[in-house]
């Protein structure tokens, strides 16, 4: 019998993460690919997950579908394929959740441990965001919308959150740029927070 091929293995999984809900068991979701990134250390003792921040990325800049992101969080990009990787050259990077254009979701760190996601970054007072924060990327940039299937699969992913992690509440659903003005302009201008909310309220 021929084997699959790696697309065909990506479609037929991707297709199985779309048609099964979400659950979250030992802080890792199901159906969700999860590839560890070893850029993550253990959150502060008896810390509370209370906050969910919002990212965009694309590798190179306002380019989608390549392996960069994913390379990028497991220490493994590729800096001779474009200039700009140049300046990435030795950043340790993660995020807990990466979600592609096309909806489907990637794990790369388990919700219970602190993925380095936030950066110097202040919520409410408190600083050091990563500490008690789960962060989401959205394959994305500033400049460009983002897709239903990015929202449909952002709302299915908080509705597990919430109902995994108690101390989370709507209010405290930032962007990066909320945490880390100035700094930081992501999720950008064109991610819609209305409808994040509405999928949310809807699928939930």
């Amino acid at each position: 019998m021929t084997k699959p091929s790696s697309d065909v293995t990506n479609k037929i999984a991707d297709s199985t993460q779309k048609a099964l809900p979400l659950t979250c068991v030992d802080h890792k979701l199901s159906p969700v690919s999860f590839i560890p990134s070893p850029n993550f250390n253990e959150r502060p003792a008896d810390v509370c997950i209370d906050a969910l921040v919002i990212h965009a990325i694309s590798l190179p800049p306002n380019s989608f579908g390549g392996p960069y992101v994913e390379q990028l969080f497991l220490n493994e990009l590729a800096i001779e394929d474009h200039p700009y990787f140049a300046q990435l050259a030795g950043l340790t990077v993660s995020s807990h959740v990466f979600i592609r254009r096309d909806g489907e979701i990637i794990q790369f760190v388990p919700f219970d441990k602190r993925a380095w996601h936030a950066g110097e970054s202040m919520l409410d007072g408190r600083s050091n965001c990563n500490d008690f924060s789960i962060g989401i990327e959205l394959e994305g940039c500033d400049d460009l919308p983002f897709i239903t299937a990015q929202y449909e699969s952002l709302a299915k992913v908080a509705g597990v959150l919430f109902e995994s992690y108690p101390g989370l509440q709507w209010s405290r659903v930032v962007g990066h740029s909320d945490i880390a003005p100035g700094r930081k302009t992501d999720p950008g201008p064109l991610f819609d927070w209305e409808k994040f909310k509405n999928l949310f309220e809807a699928i939930n």
